[in-house]
């Protein structure tokens, strides 16, 4: 019998022949493979889990069994009865090749596995954190060798794990020698520490003997809500999310009032710093107790905002975004000590905040394109991150735009005589039958309609921002709403729903207990900001030198629950097949997540976002006639044909009452008051 045996991983296909006795974790890390291992090689992680395709394998001529990895060691029946290993497993550190044979790496025994982002876009995230945990045994202090524990630790991580010019951190200099001389739980042995070292350049933290245990946040910061995602750094699982009002709101609900703040109170940009690090901080307390989880085993965090957030959260008077020629003080990817944030958790943890593009085109929106790629594509793609400042991607793998429209916050609710944020009670589903104009609503928190029986005992509370686009879309296909917006009182003698309002009219969407009504004021202020965001896409498809568009993406916490055809009825967006009008959930966030997950993202976004041709809707002199264009109901000069090939559009009609749309407060909304 020949002292060597064949040895075949899947799913790399990966193969060669080792002596007997050979452990597949060294196999594994000889060829190339792709197997993890925190421990190295000691039997603790158990992240080194394979199993043997039994059978025939006639392709590389093998035909093997389990025994083929000998007997199980002693190891792995210690690990077996303190974790799970599942029928079949066996751990690649110690056990041994005694014959031929075809090995299976898992996808969780892999370094770089790969998660699913969305079901709605199946592109997947190899998971690559910028910080990674290593169990070292460092040697004791001996008098004939005087060298310090540090030396000694930097010694055992090169001589273990190949790791060379580590600098460490000065708050791990002080926490080593407590480490390295308290006893490890698991083996009750001194000198033994796991620590995490970042970028492969700086050890970061520290823990007497093993730990297994790394977490990381992706924040999406924007001007209305702030959101975080608590992530497992190893296996990119989605542990807790959480997301809250920004308290920025008490100083302006829309980014050029809070300038504005900044503008007339000297020191006010450290009162709006102060207010969104503590509401990170709060995040990240709720985020680890959700998870029960320790915060100083967060050892990373990625965030996304736009530009004036993005200046805020970093400490930077954001004055010059307030007006032309909108100048960032910077545009690309921040590294930092997440410390400097303010943020409880550990105190070696970094933060990493996405490039910028442009004054009004931020980090929120580099998250957006690095989640939806269009950059990979041949098809152009329309992406629009919905919300209080809406951005907006247009392009293909040979060509990229991209521009933000001042939407305000009415797409919030706010502005809305109804409106309310998104939350349990609030109107987020509305149909009107077009012969009785009688309406059915869904809220938040019930699947019943409001003419079911399961809806009797709903409270409801007021309208969200997709309730609001639905009913006000419902509104214009029953004929009720005009092209111009105007809601048509005459239809008062046909339905009791239609109410005088002072000299206009309004629509009583819920005659419960709170009475709920659609007045001419929430069309306007809906016109207002579907008709900047429509004169916005329209500004990048004439810069790229196309009249449609054959896909659109609706991103951001509202994009993600408005229904494409009603967006379509509406205006929001350009004229477009509503087959191919579809969610994108939350990129911004996704984004950031993914950079977090995956550091070669990190390089990847910032050599995108350099060559992103910036659009600036403040200075384009088309913005207003687009702009006018937009506010009628779906838009005032294009028929929307490809919308109406599948929804019976109305009579194009203008009410009897047409006031002239408003022009938008200079001109954008750009510049502060």
């Amino acid at each position: 019998m020949s002292d060597e045996a064949l040895v075949v991983f899947t799913p790399s296909g990966r193969r060669s022949r080792f002596d007997r006795g050979t452990t597949v974790l060294d196999a594994a890390r000889r060829l190339g493979v792709d197997l993890d291992s925190v421990c190295g090689g000691r039997g603790i992680c158990g992240r080194c889990q394979v199993t043997v395709s039994e059978g025939e394998h006639a392709k590389h001529g093998i035909s093997c069994t389990a025994a083929a990895l000998g007997q199980m060691t002693g190891v792995e029946y210690e690990y077996a009865e303190t974790h799970e290993l599942a029928a079949g497993r066996r751990l690649g550190c110690t056990a041994r090749i005694e014959a031929d044979v075809v090995i299976d790496v898992p996808p969780e025994s892999q370094v770089y596995r790969q998660v699913v982002r969305k079901e709605a876009d199946a592109r997947a995230i190899a998971v690559d954190p910028a910080v990674r945990l290593y169990y070292v045994e460092v040697e004791e202090p001996q008098l004939a060798s005087p060298s310090s524990d540090a030396t000694r630790l930097l010694q055992a991580l090169e001589r273990e794990w190949s790791l060379t010019n580590l600098v460490i951190d000065p708050h791990v200099l002080r926490e080593l020698q407590g480490a390295l001389r308290t006893r490890d739980t698991v083996s009750q042995a001194q000198w033994r520490v796991t620590v995490a070292v970042h970028d492969g350049s700086a050890v970061t933290a520290v823990w007497p003997g093993f730990h297994d245990a790394a977490y990381g946040i992706a924040f999406d910061v924007g001007s209305t809500t702030v959101a975080g995602h608590l992530c497992d750094l190893r296996t990119g699982d989605v542990l807790a999310s959480a997301g809250e009002m920004n308290p920025q709101i008490r100083f302006g609900e829309d980014l050029m009032s809070r300038v504005s703040y900044v503008m007339l109170n000297p020191g006010g940009e450290k009162e709006l710093t102060r207010a969104v690090r503590g509401c990170l901080a709060k995040l990240t307390a709720e985020l680890a107790k959700d998870a029960g989880i320790e915060r100083s085993d967060i050892l990373e965090v990625t965030l996304v905002g736009n530009p004036v957030m993005h200046h805020l959260l970093l400490g930077i008077d954001p004055t010059e975004l307030g007006g032309a020629p909108f100048a960032l003080a910077f545009d690309t990817g921040v590294r930092l000590h997440a410390s400097e944030l303010g943020l409880p958790v550990n105190a070696g943890t970094r933060a990493y905040v996405l490039p910028c593009i442009a004054g009004h085109v931020g980090a929120d929106t580099a998250g957006v394109i690095l989640s939806e790629a269009p950059y990979e594509n041949d098809e152009v793609t329309l992406v629009v991150d919905v919300g209080t400042n809406a951005e907006i991607v247009l392009g293909n793998r040979d060509r990229l735009l991209a521009a933000s429209s001042p939407t305000g916050p009415a797409f919030e609710g706010a502005q809305i005589s109804a409106g309310q944020r998104a939350a349990p009670g609030a109107i987020e589903r509305v149909r009107i039958d077009p012969e009785t104009l009688e309406p059915r609503v869904r809220v938040i928190g019930s699947d019943a309609w409001s003419d079911e029986p399961g809806f009797a005992d709903v409270r409801v509370t007021g309208i969200c921002g997709s309730g609001i686009v639905e009913v006000i879309a419902e509104l214009h296909l029953a004929g009720v709403i005009a092209t111009d917006g105007t809601i048509d009182g005459t239809l008062a003698a046909r339905s009791p729903r239609i109410v005088a309002d002072g000299r206009t009219y309004a629509y009583v969407l819920y005659d419960g207990e709170p009475e709920l009504r659609v007045t001419q004021n929430d069309v306007r202020q809906i016109q207002l900001a579907k008709g900047a965001l429509h004169a916005g896409c329209m500004l990048l498809m004439e810069r790229y030198g196309i009249e449609r568009v054959p896909r659109i993406r609706l991103a951001g916490a509202f994009g993600t629950h408005i229904d494409p055809v009603h967006a379509l009825v509406l205006g929001l967006v350009p004229d477009c097949d509503p087959a191919h009008v579809t969610s994108a959930g939350n990129a911004a966030g996704t984004g950031a997540r993914i950079a977090l997950l995956n550091r070669s993202a990190r390089d990847e976004i910032e050599a995108v976002v350099r060559r992103v041709e910036k659009v600036e809707t403040a200075v384009e002199p088309r913005f207003q006639e687009h702009f006018v264009h937009a506010m009628a109901i779906p838009h005032g000069i294009d028929p929307y044909e490809r919308l109406a090939g599948s929804v019976p559009l109305p009579a194009r009609k203008t009410g009897a009452a047409n006031p002239k749309p408003r022009r938008r407060r200079a001109t954008t909304g750009r510049r502060a008051p």
